[in-house]
């Protein structure tokens, strides 16, 4: 299968089962399209006769780039068959009851009253309430005896607002270095917090332990004051974006990210990411909202068209700062052309339920984040391991291949199937597809793409 698109000036091909991108003139872009579908002397007339009043391509000219595609074909560049989905169930079993990240909600509780929240303002539709040391440390001792031979393992703290239980977290953080040398461990902390109680003490810990932080921040004053507000109503823009700019100044080039939410009120979302450079952020993201679709925020189709023209806007806005010497990073724009995720990630997907866990304040297991307080995906507790066998099962066979959608989708293979959330709220089925989601992610890898190829032409990868 191939995928071809105009962006930026450039005609790109991709093929999708050998990951190859090519960059290519018209009349191989031409070529290409027919190829798999006619003969060599088609395909060489149906080129002459377009580009006939073209003085600048010859007969010779159209008869060599016939001869370069094919020798790309045969090379496994272009048109190359899928081997993968053999693999799909085999790789899977290979790591069965290997788990290398647990997602910590060690506060099921928040200062922030945000509209959107899809945690219910912490709460999970649930109970308020935080995690004891004791729950967090069952928690850290389920992962080093369930992580097999892995080193590195991944621990987020996350809530509602983890800052809201900080000194769990750091008897937590020392605990696992206590015990990472014995273990032959190696724990990343990732830290996600909209801002509000950062001050010294958590800018100097957050730095010292912390791989990575997560900086909740909307963009504008006005999009971000609209709906992350306290309790009383007030906007938290003006207290959070001096804290967040002392720590990211404070990190000294480690890991860091402004995580942003557009809605039905930014879809124009471009703006949002300008006014983060202008206050001296370059780590960026922006994440299109997930709610229902009456929702007052959900997106509709007259913004996702916006929202599309804002990914192409991104995408040069990237490659000018990139010319002028300021770089900045996008999430979802991350890439690699010459090596690219593993094929176990791109046919396996994200590892929710199996390999990635959240644990609640009371030390339940849920697939990730997005199932907690839904009963029905319960996994088990750090106590007891994972009990509902079947649960996981349904976690550990949804994979690129077990969603028809994707058969015949191009971005299947960067995707590994999306997101099980997503998909399960959309459609009711973890092996649905959020078909929105799915259409701007395409948009995105587009933009993506283009973007590496551009740098790499301008000399600027």
């Amino acid at each position: 299968m191939i995928h071809q698109y105009k962006l930026g000036g450039y005609n790109i091909v991709l093929d999708v089962c050998s990951g190859s991108v090519h960059a290519v003139d018209e009349v191989a872009y031409d070529m290409i399209a027919m190829f798999e579908a006619n003969d060599r002397d088609t395909v060489i007339a149906a080129m002459r006769e377009k580009y006939a009043d073209r003085a600048d391509i010859s007969d010779a000219d159209i008869e060599e780039c016939y001869e370069q595609v094919l020798a790309l074909r045969e090379s496994g560049k272009l048109f190359a068959p899928d081997t993968f989905e053999p693999m799909a169930g085999t790789l899977k079993a290979k790591t069965a009851g290997v788990v290398k990240a647990l997602c910590l909600h060690v506060a099921h509780t928040c200062n922030l009253n945000c509209a959107y929240c899809f945690a219910s303002q912490g709460k999970y539709h649930g109970d308020r309430a935080i995690m004891s040391f004791e729950v967090g440390k069952a928690a850290l001792d389920f992962l080093v005896e369930h992580s097999g031979t892995r080193r590195n393992l991944e621990v987020d703290f996350f809530g509602g607002e983890p800052l809201m239980n900080f000194n769990v977290v750091k008897e937590l953080v020392a605990y696992a270095r206590s015990i990472e040398k014995e273990h032959g461990k190696n724990f990343r902390f990732t830290l996600t917090t909209n801002g509000m109680l950062i001050d010294d003490d958590v800018i100097d810990f957050a730095n010292r332990e912390m791989s990575n932080v997560v900086l909740s921040l909307d963009g504008r004053k006005e999009i971000h004051d609209r709906f992350r507000v306290d309790y009383a109503g007030n906007g938290s823009y003006d207290r959070i974006v001096p804290k967040f700019q002392k720590l990211v100044e404070a990190r000294d080039g480690k890991n860091y990210y402004m995580r942003g939410t557009f809605t039905h009120a930014n879809p124009d979302f471009l703006k949002d990411i300008q006014q983060m450079l202008d206050l001296g952020f370059d780590e960026l993201s922006m994440e299109p909202v997930v709610c229902a679709p009456g929702d007052a925020s959900a997106l509709t189709e007259a913004d996702k068209v916006i929202v599309m023209e804002q990914y192409e806007k991104l995408a040069e806005l990237m490659l000018e700062r990139s010319r002028a010497g300021k770089p900045f990073t996008f999430y979802h724009y991350m890439i690699d052309l010459k090596g690219g995720p593993c094929i176990y990630k791109r046919i396996s997907g994200c590892g929710s339920g199996t390999e990635y866990m959240a644990v609640t304040p009371w030390g339940d297991l849920y697939p990730c984040h997005q199932f907690v307080g839904d009963e029905k995906f319960k996994l088990g507790s750090v106590f007891d391991g994972v009990t509902n066998t079947a649960m996981q099962d349904e976690f550990a066979s949804c994979n690129v291949y077990a969603r028809p959608e994707c058969r015949d989708c191009w971005a299947r293979l960067y995707c590994s199937g999306g997101c099980a959330a997503n998909a399960y709220h959309a459609t009711g089925s973890v092996k649905g597809i959020y078909k929105d989601g799915c259409d701007l992610f395409r948009k995105r890898m587009e933009c993506a793409i283009m973007v590496q190829i551009a740098k790499i032409f301008e000399g600027l990868a």
